[in-house]
């Protein structure tokens, strides 16, 4: 093989192995990174590469390919796997043609079984009902529903849907399950139940990567992943608002919701953490995390949740100033957790910001635009605003007091 060929094999293994982390959940700052770490290390330049939230350009020494590649869900277990090939081939440990069989056994590594998945949306469902201040009843609700609402976007929506069309009747599905379990009185607290029930359409892996290219600079690549972040919550917002009104014609009558209720029992703090440690633990399940780093990554999502409680609970700071604590504090954990565990901190970042992001703004700015309560709707979505700009300030500090390299390539 000529030193052409040669190069252009190297940048093709580089350029697919970008590929696969991008498309599974990975931020850009780690494609980039780990991208480099082959090239450098197989005797290649690292600068042939242009890495966007959607696609990769790779030129160089003749060789030249445009990868596009949608965003979409994530599997973690494969960023995991990536990352630790691109460690061992630094280390010397695999010759090219190695590295690129090991690269097709990542590739088509089999996904979670499907009753593992259905389990983690039924646990996170009924865990998050529990965390915005449901009962023990109406978390029994949000499991159930939860779990219909998976299960339908699973075996329908992914398969024969666009996502678009899928978040919208999967919101619609969520949401009509709910007001019929509060109809049958099993349930009290609608809101809660929905707010439980929708959750596992949340486009954590989106929202929470956007903010962290946004932190690290990349403007272009972090306002892409909002956006897609901010198009699934309007078709969940849709699909939440036709249930609505499809319920009112046959009702005769909008139901009518005075706001989230905090029930007493659930509130106490070690039930609020034991429900943030299930309800964490299980969204990682379905963000694809290897079973073994599960129940950290719950871990960390329970320590920020508890940071978070005892801010607005015991200071003067109220929601926007516990996120903005919560959210410095999950990114540190985050780095820590990874250097403990040798696993990117993308894995405990991810899955422990998720009880922060303001997912519970989706249902309510609805229902206040559906009942007519414009200055109601306007008030959660500034609220909304206003957490995800300090979960962003969170990062953003704790990124510059570790340094990014802690924060963003571990």
């Amino acid at each position: 093989m000529n030193t052409a060929e040669q190069s252009a094999e190297i940048l093709s293994f580089a350029s697919d192995a970008g590929h696969v982390l991008l498309e599974n959940g990975a931020e850009i700052s780690r494609v980039e990174e780990t991208m480099e770490r082959i090239t450098t290390h197989y005797g290649e330049e690292k600068d042939h590469f242009f890495v966007l939230s959607n696609g990769i350009f790779t030129t160089g020494h003749g060789y030249a390919n445009v990868d596009f590649i949608p965003i979409k869900g994530a599997r973690l277990d494969k960023v995991v796997a990536i990352n630790q090939l691109s460690r061992d081939i630094s280390a010397g440990r695999y010759s090219l043609p190695q590295a690129r069989e090991r690269l097709d056994q990542i590739r088509n590594m089999p996904a979670k079984p499907l009753w593992e998945q259905v389990l983690g949306a039924a646990l996170g469902s009924g865990g998050f009902c529990a965390i915005f201040g449901g009962s023990f009843l109406d978390c029994a609700a949000s499991l159930v529903a939860g779990t219909l609402v998976y299960l339908f976007l699973l075996l329908v929506c992914i398969p024969y849907m666009s996502k678009t069309l899928g978040n919208i009747l999967s919101g619609l599905l969520g949401t009509a399950a709910c007001i019929l379990f509060h109809s049958l009185g099993f349930g009290a607290h609608l809101g809660n139940m929905m707010v439980g029930a929708l959750i596992p359409l949340i486009p954590g892996v989106a929202f929470t990567n956007g903010l962290r290219d946004i932190a690290n600079e990349d403007y272009l690549a972090g306002i892409t992943r909002l956006l897609d972040a901010v198009l699934v919550f309007l078709s969940i917002a849709i699909g939440v608002c036709l249930a609505f009104i499809a319920h009112s014609f046959i009702a005769g009558g909008m139901i009518q919701l005075k706001g989230t209720l905090t029930d007493p029992v659930t509130a106490r703090l070690p039930i609020q953490l034991a429900a943030a440690l299930v309800g964490t633990a299980s969204f990682a399940v379905l963000f694809g995390v290897p079973r073994r780093f599960c129940l950290p990554a719950g871990a960390v999502g329970m320590l920020g949740w508890l940071a978070y409680l005892m801010t607005v609970r015991y200071t003067p700071l109220a929601v926007v100033g516990g996120t903005f604590v919560a959210a410095t504090l999950v990114a540190f954990l985050s780095r820590w957790s990874a250097r403990m565990l040798r696993c990117p901190s993308t894995v405990f970042l991810i899955c422990g910001i998720f009880p922060l992001i303001p997912g519970a703004g989706v249902f309510w700015t609805s229902y206040y635009v559906v009942s007519e309560q414009m200055r109601a709707s306007l008030q959660t979505g500034l609220l909304a605003f206003e957490v995800t700009i300090a979960i962003v300030l969170g990062i953003i500090i704790a990124a510059n007091i570790f340094g990014k390299k802690y924060i963003f390539k571990t």
